[in-house]
Order: C-alpha cells, then sequence, then structure tokens
C-alpha cells in the first residue's frame, strides 16, 4: 500500500529512541520529510544521522513554552512546508500515590500535558486540510496501572483533550488520533519490569496476559503510527488505537 508519505513534513517529538524513533523511522523510510527532537542536543544529531533520509534533528523540550513554535517554524523553513506532528514524551515517574513528589506531579504535567497541548495548539495554526495531530498516549486511557498514578491521571485528560481537538479541527479537514500503546519492548518497559525486583518474571507474567503471548515491537507501533499520520487514514479522526497485541480486553 502506497501511504501517500512522499514529500510529507511531519514533527516527531521525544524521536531520539523508543516509540517516537520507531514512528520517524517508518515515516522516513516511505519518503517523509521529518524533524525529530530530544533534550540531548548530541542524542538528536546522532539519532538524525542513523536514521538517514530527510530527518532534521533538533533539541528541544516539550515543556518549553518556545519549543512549539521553533519547531513550527523550523518545518516551513526548513522543508517549506508543515502537514502533520506526532507528540511523543518520555514516561512521567513511576510510583504510587505516597510515592510521587509535587515536583514530579508538576514536572510531568509540565512535559506530558501542558507541553502537548501547546505543541497540538501551535500546530493546528499552522496546519491546513490534510494535516494531522497524533498523540502517543498510553493503556492507562481506558484502565489504570498499578504503579503509574502519574500516568493514571494525565493521560485520559490528554485523551479527552484530543477527542474535543478533533471536533473543534475536523470542520477545517484537519485530523486527530491518538496512539495507546501497552507492552512494547522499549528501554521504558523494560526499566519499569525492572522495578519489580525481577524483570524476567515480571515480563512472563504479562505476557502470559496477552493474547498474542509477546511484546510488541518498536517498529510494529512506529508503523501503526506513521500510517495513521498518514493520508492513507484520511477518515480516520477522534481515535484512541491501541497498539498492545489484545491485551485491552473490553470493546
Amino acid at each position: 500500500m502506497d501511504l501517500g508519505l512522499k514529500d510529507r513534513v511531519y514533527i516527531v517529538t521525544g524521536a531520539t529512541r523508543g516509540l517516537g524513533n520507531a514512528t520517524a523511522r517508518a515515516l522516513a523510510a516511505d519518503g517523509a520529510k521529518v524533524i525529530i527532537t530530544g533534550r540531548d542536543g548530541k542524542s538528536v544529531e546522532e539519532a538524525a544521522a542513523e536514521l538517514g533520509g530527510e530527518v532534521l534533528g533538533l533539541a528541544a523540550d516539550n515543556a518549553d513554552p518556545s519549543a512549539a513554535q521553533r519547531l513550527v517554524d523550523t518545518a516551513r523553513e526548513r522543508f517549506g512546508r508543515l502537514d502533520g506532528i506526532l507528540v511523543s514524551v518520555g514516561g512521567p515517574a513511576p510510583g504510587f500515590l505516597a510515592d510521587n513528589t509535587d515536583d514530579q506531579w508538576q514536572t510531568a504535567f509540565e512535559t506530558v500535558f501542558l507541553g502537548a497541548v501547546r505543541l497540538a495548539r501551535t500546530a493546528a495554526a499552522a496546519l491546513g486540510g490534510g494535516g494531522v495531530i497524533g498523540f502517543v498516549l498510553s493503556g492507562s486511557v481506558h484502565e489504570p496501572i498499578a504503579g503509574l498514578t502519574i500516568s493514571n491521571g494525565l493521560r485520559p485528560g490528554l485523551a479527552g483533550f484530543a477527542k474535543s481537538l478533533a471536533d473543534e479541527l475536523g470542520p477545517r479537514g484537519i485530523r486527530v488520533v491518538g496512539v495507546l500503546p501497552a507492552r512494547i519492548d522499549t528501554d521504558r518497559v523494560r526499566e519499569l519490569d525492572a522495578l519489580s525486583g525481577d524483570a524476567e518474571a515480571a515480563r512472563t507474567a504479562n505476557e502470559a496476559r496477552i493474547p498474542l503471548r509477546r511484546y510488541g515491537t518498536p517498529e510494529e507501533f512506529g508503523k501503526t503510527a506513521a500510517f495513521l499520520l498518514s493520508p492513507a487514514a484520511s477518515y480516520l479522526t477522534g481515535i484512541m488505537v491501541p497498539v498492545d497485541g489484545g491485551y485491552r480486553h473490553g470493546f
């Protein structure tokens, strides 16, 4: 299938590794021009060089109020247009109610929630018909995940924002989608498994609850996200797509 990505221009935040990186790779492989971001300049440069193609790395923090406009301006100056953005950010600090501090909540709100809102708002002002705004969220949108209290608090709210945004931007021909990973084999998930004290046992137990009986790969997530961002998904908006091997059992 031709996804129609050739020469389209996307911003993918948090793309030096993990899910953002896998999505940028899938977009670039199909001919898109991609601006990737991360907080560390050296890591961003290395990731952009490794991805190859027309990929530009830019050091930016989602929590920085100036980052959103700088990214949009860079896309226009370097590539002459902007077709979409995928807002991805590393997961907030794990912990239960008594574990997480006010500072951890505030930091997560600035990066996971407010930063995403600001990026989406800025991109929406620059996008035309056929544009798309995507959010990397979490299975916690539908069901809380034990030990991830901050994520459980913020991700559902961001999904609600995305749904409202889809209704608001639809008349302009701009789509909004959410992608909900569960147990994808990334550094973040391996770190979460290790918190149990026995990462291998935690992984085995989690795999037993997944109908496909395995963790997903970043590549599987990236290809799904790239499709949702592409013109091939032109009639999909306001949806939350789980990439979880069937982990969520509800409809």
